[in-house]
Formats: structure tokens, sequence, C-alpha cells
């Protein structure tokens, strides 16, 4: 059986100082936001704010200069976005061109693709969705059955439909994964990556998905003959199943993984400040227990990413465990807190613990579903 071990980051005086600079900036620029707007972080859109934390230099953080990156450590910009999702900061207009679009533009782009897109994202300027999951497939990738077909003049024709794409209708590139050749049956094989310009392609149509809160951030894109430039291909023709799967490490590897319903947790506190329960104390007790190992393993994930190494495995262990304690929040806060959820409440737990609930079942999906993710994690350990 293979031995998995998360090393520990290497801690640092300029890291703590950012620390101590983002929480005071937060500080003031979340400073009218309610617990509830604080709850919906993830979901949170707002140029304004993007663009303020883009002028700080905090968004591109480790990518070189030459494309207006930082060229920071890997923990530097963990510390970031620690901050701002544990503050319950509006992430939303920056936050999958930060996380994974932009390592991927970084390692697969043109140079003119990096230069003319890359300093835009880290001004926060420029808004990514991600390509990858569609109807009837959900996590399993490999079945992709959007298609990209070369024509004669070297663009590409594409067909199919993007499932659950988030905030698609705000974007302005995504990267979108499809089959170049052959079909579903053939698995990995056959599948590429293109950029997608979101506001200039033809045969490209956003529909909404409305969700249980009656908000609007998912969506259906549907590619009809939709006709892509030549230089649209990132990487290499056929390679598309690594590539993702590169980009998916990101995705799954920070601590967004278990700081989704953190505003719930400190409501939960807040709530019991009075109670002398022994039942309150444990489970509090533990959910910051299993939130400082989880917190542990993340910044584990970091050291890995910062070494140049491959965190997969890692992260689908983070990302599995996270999204668990995440889900479990929601029925711990309701079994210690005699309030019943109402969004309209004028009661900070009440209205999170609402959110919360309804936010959760997403949690398990977003990033591949906890069943494709024991799969992975299982092959690691040379159980199946």
């Amino acid at each position: 059986m293979t031995k998995i071990i998360f090393p520990a980051p290497v801690e640092s005086e300029a890291a703590e100082q950012l620390r101590a600079d983002v929480r005071a900036f937060l500080n003031d620029a979340l400073a009218d936001r309610t617990p509830l707007q604080r709850a919906e972080s993830w979901s949170g859109f707002d140029r304004d704010f993007s663009r303020a934390i883009g002028q700080r230099g905090w968004l591109g953080m480790t990518w070189p200069k030459e494309y207006g990156g930082g060229e920071r450590s890997t923990f530097e910009r963990y510390v970031v976005v620690e901050e701002t999702l544990a503050a319950g900061a509006p992430v939303a207009a920056h936050w999958f061109a930060d996380r994974q679009s932009g390592p991927t533009l970084l390692r697969y782009g043109t140079e003119a693709q990096k230069h003319a897109i890359l300093p835009r994202i880290v001004a926060g300027e420029c808004v990514f969705c991600v390509g990858m999951s569609e109807p009837d497939v959900g996590s399993d990738l490999a079945a992709t059955r959007t298609r990209a077909e070369r024509q004669g003049d070297g663009s590409w024709k594409v067909n199919g439909t993007k499932l659950w794409t988030t905030y698609a209708h705000e974007s302005d590139y995504m990267i979108l994964f499809c089959r170049t050749s052959g079909g579903p049956a053939d698995r990995h094989k056959g599948t590429s990556q293109l950029l997608v310009d979101m506001k200039q392609t033809e045969g490209v149509s956003v529909r909404p998905i409305i969700d249980l809160m009656g908000r609007h951030h998912f969506n259906e894109v549907h590619f009809e003959d939709a006709v892509l430039p030549a230089d649209a291909l990132l990487g290499e023709e056929g390679q598309g199943w690594a590539q993702v799967m590169g980009e998916l490490a990101f995705e799954r590897s920070g601590p967004e993984r278990f700081l989704s319903s953190i505003q719930l947790l400190t409501e939960l506190i807040g709530a019991l400040q009075d109670s002398k329960g022994a039942a309150a104390e444990a489970a509090i007790g533990r959910l910051f227990a299993h939130l400082v190992t989880l917190r542990h393993m993340s910044r584990g994930v970091a050291a890995l990413l910062e070494a140049g190494e491959n965190p997969g495995i890692h992260s689908a262990i983070v990302k599995d465990l996270g999204a668990a304690f995440e889900q479990d929040l929601p029925d711990i806060a309701r079994s210690l807190v005699d309030e019943e959820p109402d969004l309209q409440s004028t009661s900070n737990f009440a209205a999170v613990l609402a959110y919360t609930m309804m936010a959760a079942p997403v949690f398990s999906l977003r990033g591949g579903t906890r069943e494709i993710l024991r799969g992975i994690i299982a092959r690691q350990l040379g159980l199946r």
C-alpha cells in the first residue's frame, strides 16, 4: 500500500506580514457585508472587489512578472485565499481565472494568449468559466460528447453542451474540455482543451439554471456549430485528459475545500456562547479538531505545489474529507441550536443556516463527486 504524506509548509515572516495586510484590507472592504452575504463567498460576484485585490497584487501571485504576476510563493498565495474565504469575501469574479484557468494558460497557452489574457486576470479584469461537466456525464469527464472538428482553414467547429457552468453568463473566456477525435468509448484518448471567447464567438448560447434559493449562477452552455480559431487549441491535440487532470489538481487543492461553510461555524459558536452544555462543547471541539486537521493537510498540498510536485492524490483526499466536514456542519448546527432555518430571518444564525443547508448538496459534487474521488484514492493506495 502506498504511503501518503502531507508535508508541512515552510513558514515565513513575509507570509505572516501578508496575512496581517490582507486582514486589515478585508476588515475595511467587507465592513458592510452581512453574515448571510459572507456565507455566499464562493458565489458572491463583485468585479470591483476583484479589481481591488488585483490592484494589491493578490491575483496571479505566483506567476512570472513577464505576464503581470508577482513571482511570490505558493504559500503566500494560500494565505490570501484562506483569509478572503474565512472573511466571506465575494470571490467569484476572479476565482476560476486565478485558481486554475490562468495556470492552465500559463502552461499551455501561446505567447500571444498569455500576454493578452494573463495581465487582465492579474488586474481582476477577466472572468473565466470551466467547461467540463456535461448532461448525463457528471464527474465522468472521460465520457465527454462535446466535439470539436478541425476545418479546412485550421479552425474548429464545436457542437455540444456543458452543464453547471458557474458564471458563464458573466465570463469573458471558457477553457473547454472536449473530444477532437474518436468517441466516448475511447475514454481518455482523443480529448483536447480549447480556449473559447465567450463574448465574441457565434454559436454559443448560455441558458440559466436557477438554484434552490432562486438565484442564478449555474448555467447550461450550448455550442451549435460554434467556430473557434486555429490557435484556440491549448497544449497538444489529444492530450486533454492529462491537461484537465492537472487543472483539477489546482481546483481541488485549496482551503476552499473546507471553508465553504465557515460562516455557519462562526454563527454557531456565537449562538452557543452562553451555553454550558457538555454536548455543545464536545461538538464544537470535534469541529475545531477537524478544521485544524484539514487546514494542516491543505497547507501540505501548498507545500507540494511549491516544490513543483503533483498533489493530485493529496488534493483528492482533502477535497473528499473537506466536503464531508462542510456537509455535516448544518446537521450538527441544527442539533445544537433550536432555531428554524430561514433566509429571511433577522437571526444571523437562522439565515446562514438556511443558506448553507441549501448550498451543501453541491459541496460533494463540484471538483468531482465523492465516488470519483474515492476511486482515485483507492487506485493510488493499490486497493483497486
